[in-house]
């Protein structure tokens, strides 16, 4: 998480994961909540496991709408969305978020099997961290 913070600078703070909203009884979580201090505005994160699909942007819009209505204060900047998925069409992308008045970015990541040196020695050998699986 810290060097995935790090991408962002050092004025962007950590306000939560699974971040509860609550709206008309119902209760909706945004995966990731940070906060840019220069910017002064709330970035709500989504986490897609799969390729970008269209509706995305209309959970996100829903998202900044809640945050921007109920948790800014008067002196914040709107929100901005941003969604990360393991891939995108461009094209798909650019049709979704043409008419879009808000802030909201598509992002990619991709995985990995190799550990970096950096963690290798802060976690477990897999063999451990499976013997202590089996035991729950």
């Amino acid at each position: 998480m810290r060097s995935f913070l790090a991408e962002f600078g050092t004025d962007v703070m950590f306000a939560g994961s699974q971040y509860k909203l609550e709206v008309a009884g119902k209760e909706y979580f945004v995966d990731i909540m940070l906060y840019h201090r220069k910017m002064q505005c709330f970035i709500a994160i989504e986490l897609k496991i799969g390729e970008f699909e269209p509706e995305y942007k209309g959970k996100m819009e829903f998202y900044l709408n809640v945050i921007n209505d109920t948790i800014r204060l008067p002196h914040e900047n709107p929100a901005i969305g941003i969604i990360i998925c393991k891939s995108k069409n461009r094209t798909i992308v650019e049709y979704a978020l043409r008419n879009s008045t808000m802030p909201i970015g598509v992002a990619t990541y991709s995985i990995t099997r190799d550990l970096p040196e950096d963690y290798k020695n802060l976690l477990p050998e897999t063999d451990k961290i499976t013997e202590r699986l089996k035991r729950f």
